[in-house]
């Protein structure tokens, strides 16, 4: 089976990151994955997205034109993807950044606070971590556990110590469920 992930965000909000590890994770438990980063040229600020696709079989093509799921990490990124998402599919949703209500029907909803989540851990950068973990509790195509192990394996020694932190982002995050189809 594939899965089709957009992360989408401003530059500085960690959106390329997320479906690194998300990579990362899929790899590690010897799925195909692809990756493919898009950002402006800005350093932060500017507009920043990565799309990411899982599978059991061989990759056609790290194309994507209707994911199952999409991280919107601001009111942009909702507004650009939230037409694209499969019917059925997910749309994560970073409530404390996003101003308006989404308008489709057909989809799971998860509305999540995260930098709020993230702020109560004690560091706003872990609002990626906050919207993958909700991600991953509304589609389970990888284990919270999955993105622990691979987050210990590929983050660099130096960083390690953010590990905790980052655990706990994941687990927040996927203690936000959807929101029941309308």
């Amino acid at each position: 089976m594939q899965t089709e992930i957009i992360v989408s965000g401003f530059g500085g909000q960690g959106v390329l990151f997320a479906g690194q590890i998300l990579s990362y994770a899929a790899m590690d438990n010897g799925l195909n994955v692809t990756w493919i980063p898009s950002y402006g040229p800005e350093m932060r600020g500017g507009t920043a997205n990565c799309t990411v696709v899982i599978s059991d079989e061989e990759i056609g093509s790290p194309l994507v034109q209707r994911p199952q799921a999409v991280i919107a990490m601001n009111l942009p990124s909702l507004d650009k993807y939230e037409p694209l998402v499969k019917p059925g599919g997910v749309l994560v949703i970073n409530s404390s950044m996003v101003t308006r209500e989404p308008t489709r029907t057909d989809i799971k909803i998860v509305r999540v606070p995260g930098n709020e989540l993230a702020e109560k851990i004690g560091e706003r950068r872990l609002t990626n971590m906050v919207m993958v973990g909700a991600l991953l509790a509304n589609l389970p195509v990888l284990s919270i556990e999955a993105l622990e192990k691979a987050l210990e394996a590929h983050l660099p020694a130096r960083h390690h110590r953010f590990l905790p932190a980052n655990f706990q982002a994941l687990r927040e995050g996927a203690a936000v469920l959807a929101e029941p189809t309308r």
